[in-house]
Order: C-alpha cells, then sequence, then structure tokens
C-alpha cells in the first residue's frame, strides 16, 4: 500500500506564501509524475501544477509566475512554493502520484488526504 502525508496548508493573508510538501511511503519501487490539485468549494478539483519524474514541469496559467512545483526522488517527496498568495486561492489541496510502481510490480494512481490553504483578503 502506498500513502501520501500533506503539510504546509494554513492561513495566510494574501501577498503571503505558503510551502506544501508531499511525501510517499509504503513498498515503492518508481514514482512517475507527481503533482498538486486543488478544490475551492463548489467547485471542481483542478491541477495547479505537476512535475514528472526528471523534474519538467507544468503549471496551469493561475500558478504561473506565483507557484513552484519540485521533487526530491531520494526523499519521494514533492513540494509546492506558493508566493504572493491571493484570496482565489484558498482551497483543499491535494497530493497526486499519476503512477507509481510498487514493490510487488504493481501500478497505482494516488491521492493524498488533502490540507486546507485559506488566504485572506
Amino acid at each position: 500500500q502506498v500513502q501520501l502525508g500533506e503539510s504546509g496548508g494554513g492561513f495566510v493573508q494574501a501577498g503571503g506564501s505558503l510551502r506544501l510538501s508531499c511525501a510517499a511511503s509504503g513498498r515503492i519501487f518508481r514514482i512517475n509524475a507527481m503533482g498538486w490539485y486543488r478544490q475551492a468549494p463548489g467547485k471542481e478539483r483542478e491541477l495547479v501544477a505537476s512535475i514528472t519524474r526528471d523534474g519538467s514541469t507544468s503549471y496551469a496559467d493561475s500558478a504561473k509566475g506565483r507557484f513552484t512545483i519540485s521533487r526530491d526522488n531520494l526523499k519521494k517527496t514533492v513540494y509546492l512554493q506558493m508566493n504572493s498568495l491571493k484570496p482565489e486561492d484558498t482551497a483543499v489541496y491535494y497530493c497526486n502520484i499519476d503512477r507509481v510502481t510498487t514493490a510487488d510490480l504493481r501500478t497505482l494512481e494516488v491521492w493524498g488526504q488533502g490540507t486546507l490553504v485559506t488566504v485572506s483578503s
């Protein structure tokens, strides 16, 4: 079984910064792309940023220039540095592994439990 443990959410004023972390645990052989999604109240879940195993990144237009995704393959951890936060960034942020190969060679998609980010105006 593979689990994702998220941390770093919280309350911040507009213009502030937060750094989210997500660490994978379990009997893991290989992790492919990792990403961060978010879901605001009454809205669908949307992709914020993703990063491939070799470090190629992509961002939603709303995140470009403000958010930076990175990963540490040895620590099996993905990060999301969020700067210049806006009230519209308020949402539950979910970590995702697009495809993880377990030690017994199963492939899974895995989601974290979510961490709440609240940005006040």
